[in-house]
């Protein structure tokens, strides 16, 4: 369990929030509207109304006894881009910043977000890559050159296993497991023979997996 801050009750704000507390963790929100802190006030863990902007509002909060604080202030930049910088100089352990436009990443990380999140791009590289090949069933992207891939089989690697196969010296990925049907085997062995039947779970430098989804 880890516990976050979350600033901003916009859509992006309230889903980031439930999701949080369906993981079990404890979330305290904040935000200037008062209607949109009663909305989930009874799920969270503690909310207060008040202004991001206003340092001593930050302070009172202790920010730097969260794990993670959530900046998610949309429509109004310069709010996102103070508080981004106050929770720094207060001392928050780690600060992600939601950016509406691609040209704000650079702004929120100059002042010192630890992670940008833009929606819409993230969203849209995401699918791009899900539905540029047939054989991807997932994808996930960890930072902008680390990723998780779920494939089908290369054919080549049918009948072979792991070891001869040298999967991590020759395509630069880790295997985190197979996927049959909706069942997955962690952490493969070695001398586990792959089958056209199952999916692989690969791990890795993002181009790397790109290039093992056009083996097929």
């Amino acid at each position: 369990m880890k516990s976050f801050l979350v600033i901003g009750l916009g859509r992006f704000g309230r889903h980031l929030t439930r999701y949080l507390l369906e993981l079990g963790n404890e979330v305290m929100v904040l935000d200037k509207d008062e209607e949109k802190v009663a909305k989930v006030a009874s799920m969270a863990t503690a909310a207060c109304v008040g202004d991001c902007q206003d340092e001593q509002v930050l302070e009172s909060l202790g920010v730097r006894n969260f794990d993670i604080c959530f900046v998610c202030v949309r429509d109004d930049f310069q709010c996102s881009l103070e508080a981004t910088a106050a929770l720094k100089e207060l001392g928050a352990r780690f600060v992600v910043a939601r950016a509406d436009q691609e040209r704000q990443i650079k702004f929120l990380r100059k002042i010192g977000a630890d992670h940008v999140v833009h929606t819409e791009m993230d969203m849209a590289r995401r699918a791009a890559i899900r539905f540029s090949a047939e054989n991807v069933f997932d994808y996930f992207e960890l930072t902008p050159k680390f990723a998780i891939f779920e494939l089908e089989i290369p054919e080549e690697w049918e009948g072979h296993t792991v070891m001869e196969l040298e999967v991590r010296r020759k395509y630069n990925v880790n295997i985190l497991g197979v996927k049959s049907g909706d069942v997955v085997v962690p952490l493969v062995d070695p001398n586990y023979r792959f089958r056209d039947d199952v999916h692989i779970i690969v791990a890795g430098d993002k181009e790397a997996g790109i290039r093992l989804m056009n083996l097929h």
